[in-house]
């Protein structure tokens, strides 16, 4: 199986667990974590994801740092049982599902929104409220500059792309005078 499939299915799963045993926001914390040991010690990682260290040496691995960062029950549960099952190379995959579940689940949606200026905090802070009012959801709003567009604003939730940017008003002009 794909370890992106079943990297969401065991957040899937641990997901829902989190929502009846304990506190989904606190397993985030925990699995991201044990991901960022992850991915800041290669010697860790290395230990965790090669084939040839024994299960059994994983889950002490797993335990010990569950214990030393104090990890929730249902997210120490499922570390432990990917140790056993040699599969602690999803985490980083889990974690990101995960996310984006428990997000989903707090009505929070996250926008990038691209200028040709740097906008000023109280201009941010009317785009992120507008956005919010459309989408019915609490945003999270990173912004970034790109010089390109000319004018204007591109906004980018979840797929959705909202171009409304100089240069791309230029270009469908350019395609009508062009016809």
């Amino acid at each position: 199986m794909p370890s992106r499939a079943s990297a969401t299915r065991y957040a899937r799963a641990l997901f829902d667990v989190a929502l009846k045993e304990s506190d989904p926001v606190q397993i985030e914390r925990d699995i991201a974590s044990v991901a960022g040991l992850m991915s800041s010690n290669a010697e860790l990682s290395g230990a965790l994801t090669n084939p040839a260290i024994p299960a059994s040496a994983k889950r002490k691995i797993i335990d010990a740092l569950a214990t030393r960062l104090d990890v929730a029950m249902p997210a120490r549960k499922l570390l432990l049982l990917l140790a056993d099952r040699d599969r602690l190379a999803i985490v980083p995959d889990l974690l990101d599902v995960y996310r984006a579940r428990l997000m989903e689940h707090q009505q929070v949606v996250r926008a990038e929104v691209t200028t040709a200026a740097p906008l000023a905090p109280d201009r941010a802070a009317q785009i992120q409220k507008k956005l919010a009012d459309i989408t019915g959801r609490t945003v999270e709003m990173t912004t970034s500059v790109d010089p390109s567009i000319i004018g204007g604003v591109v906004t980018r939730i979840g797929g959705t792309v909202y171009d409304g940017s100089i240069a791309t008003q230029l270009a469908r002009l350019k395609e009508k005078l062009a016809v």
